[in-house]
């Protein structure tokens, strides 16, 4: 059993090959332990029918599969058919989040807010899932004010979510002062930091300026240092993220959510780093 429970997320992939190799790298991830396994959803339910097919794989694999619901765009009448098509396929856990729309759509939809959609799978379904909802340590891009921003994981929260993952993030400050502010609301919620691995500077500074996870200055700029000395960049990355990683810890997070990108080498040797997982005890 892990000292800490920890989950993985992968995203559906598009080929053939894609998807074989997902399945490699499940496996060497199971060998952990994991908690659950969750499955992101493109912008629109674009990835739909692939996301649902890897979620059976997972529920296939023995492992409790975690579904990524949003709900822009969305009608009541079709998010109720999906709820119950993945209630039917066994998932008992949903991250249900607001989402994106495709690059040229409207908002539309019935659904304004992830609170919205939270409320309405409590109606539908009483207590049939574990619903996690996303918080943002360092605030949501779109929201008006950090104030703000706790305010609106909040009503997520009194809607009817159990629990909840992070964006991720290198502050570990950012997530404490986030969590001490939720908890001094009186909302008792486990919240579980979202953990990115790296092992591109290219692709990690990308993904962070384009979902406004912030890169500290000095880990911005040892990265850039190393040019395309690839070894270099995952070497450091992993002392980056393992030192986080204990520090979340001995600060009593409930919990390690690793955001995978389909790729299970680094994910592997920081959790061999923190000593957790079956993998560790057996080995």
């Amino acid at each position: 059993m892990n000292a800490l429970p920890i989950s993985f997320e992968f995203f559906p992939p598009k080929t053939p090959e894609g998807a074989e190799k997902l399945r490699v790298v499940r496996r060497a991830l199971y060998a952990w332990a994991p908690e659950f396994c969750s499955v992101t959803y493109g912008a629109g339910g674009s990835t739909h029918e692939g996301s649902f097919a890897t979620v059976r794989e997972i529920l296939a694999e023995g492992v409790p599969a975690a579904a990524h619901f949003s709900c822009v765009g969305a009608t009541r009448e079709r998010v109720r058919a999906q709820l119950a098509e993945l209630h039917a396929m066994g998932v008992r856990r949903l991250v249900a989040l607001r989402g994106d729309l495709p690059s040229g759509y409207g908002l539309g939809g019935e659904f304004q807010y992830a609170s919205d959609l939270v409320a309405f799978i409590r109606a539908e379904t009483g207590r049939a899932f574990h619903i996690e909802v996303a918080a943002y340590p360092e605030m949501h891009p779109q929201a008006r004010s950090p104030e703000a921003d706790v305010q609106a994981f909040a009503t997520k929260v009194r809607a009817g979510a159990d629990s909840a993952i992070t964006q991720y993030f290198y502050n570990a400050d950012a997530y404490f002062r986030f969590r001490d502010e939720v908890h001094a609301l009186g909302l008792d919620v486990p919240i579980v930091p979202g953990i990115m691995p790296i092992t591109s500077a290219t692709q990690l500074l990308r993904f962070s300026d384009a979902c406004g996870a912030e890169v500290p200055r000095w880990v911005r700029l040892r990265l850039q240092s190393f040019g395309d000395d690839v070894e270099s960049i995952k070497a450091f990355g992993l002392d980056v993220v393992a030192a986080l990683c204990e520090r979340l810890r001995a600060g009593g997070a409930p919990g390690l959510h690793f955001y995978t990108m389909n790729q299970s080498a680094a994910t592997i040797e920081i959790l061999r780093r923190l000593g957790l997982g079956r993998a560790a005890v057996d080995g």
